[in-house]
């Protein structure tokens, strides 16, 4: 018993002495999008919660319409809708390409869930543009898309399981098309030409740091032509898929 009293003591202080040399960590370097209390900002690089405090905007409306604000990013706020008990949003926005929200979407008028919204800002600005100036010389002018909101199960199948879909907290993402008049789509390019295929993995891998789900033609079958990119709400666990 004294063994085991003394070895659960040690691992107090050991998580206790972690922890402070975490949070010593995020001080000292200056950067306080690594740590889980520091506010979310748009404007600042991609930290080690960043993701987590996205993901968390699902339950605050109004902080995420600030964000979105304070980032330069232009939207209309959409009526409530609600099709059935598990269909429905309280928290969509349009995007309306402008602004700092320099990407368009294809087909235009693309109505998501704030916290989506936000991610995908952060995706564009430290992500999307950075990977295809790098691997092109080129921005991106538009981004191709399946939709977001879609009153649905999980792969329309009959499952017990709802797709985030249903809440607008999801899109899928088909291709891209650049300013020097490339279009790079998922369905021809995951197994195509080495650079667009390097690109469509790259974005993918940055993707999943802002996003609590992101799916690619790895995954499945079912996503051969697109990424799905979701901010499902998995409480406390706060894990993250990405494939």
């Amino acid at each position: 018993m004294r063994t085991l009293r003394r070895t659960i003591a040690a691992l107090v202080i050991g998580a206790v002495v972690a922890a402070l040399l975490f949070v010593a960590w995020g001080i000292m370097r200056g950067r306080p999008q690594d740590l889980p209390w520091t506010p979310l900002d748009l404007g600042a690089p991609v930290g080690l919660f960043t993701g987590r405090k996205l993901t968390a905007l699902g339950s605050e409306f109004p902080q995420c319409r600030r964000l979105l604000d304070k980032a330069g990013v232009r939207y209309t706020v959409l009526p409530p809708r609600r099709d059935s008990a598990q269909c429905g949003y309280d928290d969509a926005v349009r995007l309306t390409g402008t602004g700092a929200q320099r990407i368009g979407y294809r087909p235009a008028g693309l109505g998501i869930a704030c916290p989506v919204a936000a991610a995908l800002s952060l995706w564009e600005w430290t992500v999307v543009q950075p990977a295809a100036q790098k691997r092109f010389g080129s921005r991106v002018t538009a981004i191709d898309h399946f939709g977001s909101y879609n009153c649905r199960r999980i792969s329309g199948r009959d499952s017990s399981t709802w797709s985030e879909h249903a809440t607008a907290d999801a899109i899928d993402i088909a291709g891209f098309r650049l300013a020097n008049g490339r279009r790079i789509t998922v369905a021809r390019d995951w197994t195509g030409g080495a650079e667009n295929a390097a690109f469509l993995r790259e974005v993918r891998d940055g993707a999943c740091r802002l996003f609590a789900t992101t799916l690619s033609p790895d995954y499945n079958a079912a996503h051969a032509d697109h990424l799905h990119l979701d901010q499902a709400d998995r409480g406390t666990a706060g894990w993250r898929a990405c494939r």
